[in-house]
């Protein structure tokens, strides 16, 4: 993204590496990068995108104040949503309303590649807050575990108190 451009008022173009990007503990292992966020739009959304490390898995939880999309950009895995177990392969999109208990699966011995739109903003700082800053290129490191306060962090960003297992 050119410096020389204020992204809240002119368009501007994202390259895969681009954006804070963040080693996730476990479960998910893999890493998250954020793209479109406060810092750099003023959009009604926050985006951006998510390895979730072979054999690994984005724990069961619910969003009680946010709208989420996931698009399927590579890998394969299933979404658990409400009790219920869907394929997730390269294409497949899931829809979140408000209030719906989800988790995603990575069963394979690839990276399971998503794309997340999240409406409104607020989950970019949970990733910046439970994840590791990471270098484009660089190896992954060992699996490292949550923060003590995770269920703290969790509560005051995007996810609906008590709902994460």
């Amino acid at each position: 993204m050119s410096d020389a451009a204020d992204p809240k008022t002119q368009g501007f173009v994202l390259q895969l590496e681009d954006g804070p990007s963040y080693w996730q503990p476990v479960p998910a292992n893999g890493h998250v990068t954020n793209k479109l966020v406060p810092a750099n739009w003023d959009g009604p959304f926050s985006c951006g995108i998510q390895e979730v490390a072979p054999r690994s898995f984005i724990r069961k939880h619910i969003h009680d104040r946010h709208h989420e999309a996931i698009f399927v950009w590579g890998g394969e895995g299933k979404a658990v949503v409400d009790g219920i177990e869907h394929p997730m392969r390269t294409g497949t999109i899931v829809a979140l309303p408000i209030g719906v208990e989800h988790m995603f699966i990575n069963e394979g011995d690839e990276p399971l590649r998503l794309f997340w739109i999240l409406s409104p903003h607020g989950i970019e700082a949970f990733f910046s807050q439970i994840g590791r800053p990471r270098t484009p290129g660089e190896p992954a490191p060992q699996p490292f575990p949550r923060p003590a306060d995770i269920l703290e962090i969790e509560a005051r960003t995007v996810f609906k108190p008590g709902s994460t297992v």
